[in-house]
C-alpha cells in the first residue's frame, strides 16, 4: 500500500484512469481536469508542473488519487482512511500545499494530521434526478451563446469567478472554448441575455453543470433555474447519463434552486486553506 506521485498525466490515466471512470459522478472535476491536461498540456492551468498521485491498496487496486495543478488546491478523491497520513507526508515534503480540496470526512482526517489549515469554503455535489422545470416558469427562452455575446461573457464570467473566489485569468479562454462547443446557455427576457449556464465536456457520460450566473440586478426572477434546468436538458439530449453540479452551501438561494428543479445531493467537499 503506497502512494505514486508523477508529473506525466499519461502515467497517471494509465494507472488511475479506470479507477475515476468507474465512479464519474464523484470524480467529475478530476475527470475534467486529466482530460485538460491530456489535451493542452501540463501548464493549462499554471506555470508550475502539476503533481498526479494514485495510493494502490494491498491487491493492486487503485483506491484514491490526488492531483495538484498550481495555483489551484490539490484535490483529493476516494482516499482511504488509511492513505490520509502517508499522503500528507508525500505532499508535505517538496510540494507547497496551501490548499487541498476533499470530502468532508478526508478533509477532517487532512486537518488534524497538518494543523494550521481553516475550512475556506464547503460545497455539496448534487446529481440531477427526474427533471422538474421551474415552476412558474420565468419569462423569456434559452439560446446558445454566440461569438457576438463574447464580451458580455467574458464579464458575467469574472463576475462568476469573483463570487466564488475563483481566478479569473480564465475567463477569456471558458468563453471561447465553451462558446465553441456550443455549451455555454443563455436564458433571455425581452430579446436580452439575463443569466448564464455552461457544460463540461462529457467524459465518462458524465456533464458538470458549470458557470451559473445572473447578473445581480437581475436575480430573484426565476432565470438562474431556467437556465440551469435548460443546461441539465441539453446534457441529457446530447446523451449524459449522468449531470452534476456543485453549490457553495453558504448560499442557501442556490441549494433551493437546485433542489426544486431536480437536483439530488451526492457528497460534501470542504476546501481547506493553510492559515497565512
Amino acid at each position: 500500500m503506497t502512494w505514486t506521485l508523477t508529473n506525466d498525466v499519461a502515467t497517471f490515466l494509465a494507472a488511475a484512469g479506470a479507477s475515476l471512470a468507474a465512479r464519474p459522478v464523484e470524480h467529475t472535476v478530476a475527470l475534467t481536469v486529466t482530460e485538460r491536461l491530456r489535451c493542452a498540456g501540463p501548464h493549462h492551468y499554471g506555470g508550475g508542473d502539476p503533481v498526479l498521485g494514485w495510493w494502490r491498496r494491498a491487491d493492486g487496486a487503485v483506491a484514491g488519487t490526488v492531483l495538484r495543478t498550481p495555483p489551484h488546491p490539490a484535490l483529493l478523491n476516494a482516499v482511504p482512511a488509511k492513505a490520509v497520513g502517508p499522503l500528507a507526508d508525500a505532499l508535505g515534503s517538496g510540494q507547497d500545499l496551501d490548499a487541498v480540496n476533499a470530502d468532508r470526512d478526508t478533509a477532517a482526517l487532512l486537518a488534524a494530521r497538518l494543523p494550521g489549515y481553516r475550512t475556506e469554503q464547503e460545497q455539496r455535489l448534487y446529481r440531477l434526478g427526474p427533471a422538474r422545470p421551474p415552476s412558474p416558469a420565468p419569462g423569456g427562452r434559452a439560446r446558445a451563446a454566440t461569438p457576438a455575446d463574447r464580451a458580455l461573457l467574458v464579464e458575467w464570467v469574472r463576475g462568476f469567478a469573483e463570487e466564488t473566489g475563483q481566478s479569473k485569468s480564465s475567463a477569456e479562454w471558458l468563453v471561447d472554448e465553451g462558446t465553441e462547443r456550443g455549451a455555454l446557455t443563455l436564458w433571455e427576457n425581452g430579446g436580452a441575455p439575463v443569466a448564464l449556464a455552461g457544460r463540461s465536456r462529457m467524459l465518462a457520460g458524465t456533464v458538470r453543470v458549470t458557470l451559473v450566473y445572473t447578473p445581480p440586478g437581475l436575480r430573484g426572477r426565476g432565470y438562474a433555474a431556467a437556465v440551469t434546468d435548460e443546461a441539465g436538458r441539453a446534457a441529457r439530449e446530447a446523451g449524459a447519463t449522468e449531470v452534476v453540479l456543485f453549490a457553495d452551501l453558504a448560499n442557501p438561494t442556490s441549494n433551493g434552486v437546485y433542489l426544486r428543479i431536480g437536483y439530488e445531493p451526492v457528497a460534501d467537499r470542504l476546501l481547506l486553506r493553510r492559515n497565512a
